[in-house]
């Protein structure tokens, strides 16, 4: 937890705007989301790269996916998708045993649409989100730190 938070607080001592280090991480919070798996490497890359931003702050922002909340993730995404796009929300039966690489996509396309709905809503949900706190997380930490200069430090000496 301590590496976490030394790396978030690392990100509000970086030398830019907290509108564009907070964009930066919704950012990377939205691809962490996207059903691009295997690919968010190459997103963070192309989209920090593409809009000018620190790659740092954008893989961080992703690393809120990984291997501890992957499937969380993306069972929500899910879940919500098949809501928002007509179905029933039931936790999808798939013959799990069948499943091949040859006939994998005959399987799971039925879930494929509300998979894709699901991670870009959600996504978009969260990027919003992440901004928010982020920029008041990074105006909060630079304006304490500014404090802490302003007042003189006591020595003890005349």
């Amino acid at each position: 937890m301590k590496y976490v938070r030394d790396r978030i607080r690392g990100i509000f001592k970086l030398n830019d705007s907290p509108n564009r280090l907070a964009y930066a991480f919704a950012v990377g919070v939205f691809i962490a989301f996207t059903p691009t798996i295997g690919l968010h490497t190459v997103s963070c890359f192309l989209f920090a790269w593409m809009f000018r931003l620190s790659k740092l702050v954008v893989f961080t922002g992703a690393f809120v996916n990984n291997p501890w909340t992957i499937v969380p993730m993306y069972g929500f995404c899910l879940w919500f998708g098949t809501k928002i796009t007509g179905g029933d929300g039931a936790v999808p039966s798939i013959a799990w045993n069948e499943l091949s690489f040859r006939n994998a996509y005959g399987i799971l396309a039925p879930y494929l649409w509300p998979f894709v709905a699901g991670s870009v809503v959600v996504g978009l949900i969260a990027a919003v989100a992440a901004y928010a706190v982020m920029y008041y997380a990074i105006i909060r930490y630079r304006r304490s730190e500014d404090r802490k200069q302003a007042v003189p430090a006591v020595d003890g000496s005349l």
